[in-house]
């Protein structure tokens, strides 16, 4: 593997240099802009404004448009695997018999400087089929089919400190994409496919329309027909699910779908209902895709989509199998069927999946309804989704058990562990763990402490509570010797930095960060300053 400056050498070269900071110089004072209207909105709501469908962009909502028609390659999404933008993954992912691989610069991976390099490095060369490694004495290389490739770069609230422009960091959204981009998108064209990627974490179509200037810049700067992007834009923020017809309308020239991102979504909804007891979940294995408001945003999410001429992606399940334990995988199995089953029947048009292992069973979940299809676009679920069905958190039944929290406390520890230790997707528990599932647990945790939730025994979860059952889970951790981090006090400081302040923290991830550069961090040489 190449040495850090070995890959900023071959990938920061001074014409993606002027790149990178063309698109900074004309769109980032804007990304700032629209991360403080994200501020003001959660500022209202926390004043009393409830969320709901826009007045003011109605017009588009009522009238009949669609967007640009789909790539031969995006015909069919049926089965998309994601995983973290690493050599061995892109390579198992796309020679998968899934036909979509999301490789993922946000949720699932850990942003040192290292993994962001080696992945755009590794996307380099499996880009042109030429991206092949040796592990642990085992070659991998790319078969002659392959899955067709999307890239998620990280949202627009994340920067990327290693890369100075005029004195301010690059956007880890502009880094991403823009690396990305220029160095693959005439290559991806004579290959005939393109440069696809999946939007993040955004919270507003004025988001949207700012993804779609970028495109139309990042195209004009490689002298490339406008529509040669596409893009799948996440609704995986509760403000998002009241705008999924505008975001479709800012980006028709280069959207092709919406996807349901579930875990991301019902951390948005904590964060932005954190203030309210009425919105307090119960443990996190009882918060399912069964749910009033969650059934109701596939509904609405699907309907949007199939009456835009657009792909609905369906979500991912957490269980994965263990080929070590049988009973564990067939439980799996049983699992991802019923979920892929129930997606497939709401009118989704395909789904994510975390293993290769499961490709197969939510192939034939979706085969069952469409059939030889490549999707079921014309399918369009009747009735109106309402702002009130959108925010019908209640679950009937309903319980806090000591159990539930103290699976979270855990997951939590293992997880920031492992992203500090530059993992930025674990399989923990039986289950695929990135930032988005570990986001719901520390949220809850934030939730149960601060409103004195009732647990199913009667006792009333107080601070005090969670700093002796995190120091007894702490204690199993480390004396099982499950951590990776020599400094687990830093582990177990974070998890309370982002529990017990009154104030809420956004993300997890830039609560964590500075604690990533000082593990991480090495000097550049050189690069766009």
């Amino acid at each position: 593997m190449e040495n850090i400056q070995q890959l900023e050498d071959s990938l920061l070269t001074p014409a993606a240099q002027v790149f990178l900071r063309t698109l900074h110089s004309q769109l980032n004072s804007r990304r700032l802009e629209l991360l403080q209207l994200r501020q003001l909105r959660a500022e209202a709501l926390r004043n009393g404004k409830p969320l709901q469908f826009l007045p003011e962009t109605q017009s588009i909502r009522a009238s009949a448009w669609q967007v640009a028609p789909c790539p031969p390659d995006l015909q069919n999404r049926r089965v998309e695997i994601t995983g973290p933008a690493e050599a061995k993954m892109i390579v198992n992912a796309l020679n998968s018999s899934a036909d979509v691989f999301m490789v993922d610069f946000e949720d699932a991976l850990s942003p040192t400087w290292q993994n962001l390099l080696q992945g755009q490095d590794a996307l380099r060369f499996a880009v042109r089929r030429k991206l092949e490694l040796n592990s642990n004495g085992k070659v991998y290389k790319l078969k002659e089919k392959l899955a067709t490739l999307i890239v998620r770069p990280r949202g627009l609230h994340l920067d990327e400190p290693q890369v100075q422009i005029n004195g301010l960091p690059i956007s880890g959204s502009l880094f991403d994409f823009g690396l990305y981009f220029f160095h693959n998108a005439h290559e991806l064209r004579l290959r005939n496919t393109g440069p696809y990627f999946y939007l993040p974490k955004m919270e507003s179509h004025l988001e949207a329309r700012w993804w779609n200037d970028v495109f139309v810049l990042a195209q004009q700067l490689l002298d490339l027909p406008q529509g040669t992007i596409r893009a799948t834009c996440l609704i995986e923020t509760i403000p998002a699910a009241f705008e999924m017809d505008e975001f479709l309308f800012e980006l028709r020239d280069h959207a092709a779908g919406l996807n349901a991102g579930r875990w991301d979504y019902l951390f948005s909804f904590i964060k932005k209902h954190h203030h309210l007891a009425s919105c307090v979940f119960p443990d996190r294995a009882q918060v399912t895709m069964t749910i009033p408001m969650m059934r109701s945003y596939c509904e609405l999410l699907v309907q949007t989509c199939h009456r835009r001429g657009a792909h609905a992606i369906g979500g991912m399940s957490a269980f994965i199998p263990n080929r070590n334990e049988p009973e564990i995988t067939a439980n799996a199995l049983k699992q991802v069927q019923a979920d892929k089953k129930r997606e497939a029947n709401l009118g989704f048009d395909g789904t994510w999946i975390a293993h290769p292992d499961l490709a197969d069973v939510a192939r034939a979940e979706f085969a069952q309804v469409i059939g030889e299809k490549p999707h079921q676009k014309t399918v369009i679920p009747k009735g109106t989704v309402t702002a009130a069905q959108l925010l019908d958190c209640q679950i009937e039944g309903g319980t806090l058990t000591e159990k539930g929290i103290r699976a979270n406390i855990n997951v939590a520890l293992l997880y920031i562990d492992r992203w500090l230790a530059g993992l930025g997707a674990a399989a923990l528990h039986n289950l695929m763990e990135d930032a988005a599932t570990a986001e719901i647990s520390r949220s809850q945790l934030w939730q149960w402490v601060h409103h004195q939730s009732r647990l199913q025994t009667g006792l009333n979860f107080s601070a005090e509570l969670y700093s002796t059952w995190q120091a007894e889970e702490a204690q199993k951790i480390c004396h099982g010797k499950e951590n990776l981090c020599a400094d687990f006090a830093a582990v177990t400081g974070l998890l309370e930095k982002l529990v017990l302040p009154n104030e809420f923290a956004d993300f997890l991830t830039t609560t964590a960060f500075a604690n990533l550069r000082l593990r991480h961090h090495s000097p550049r040489q050189g690069g766009a300053q």
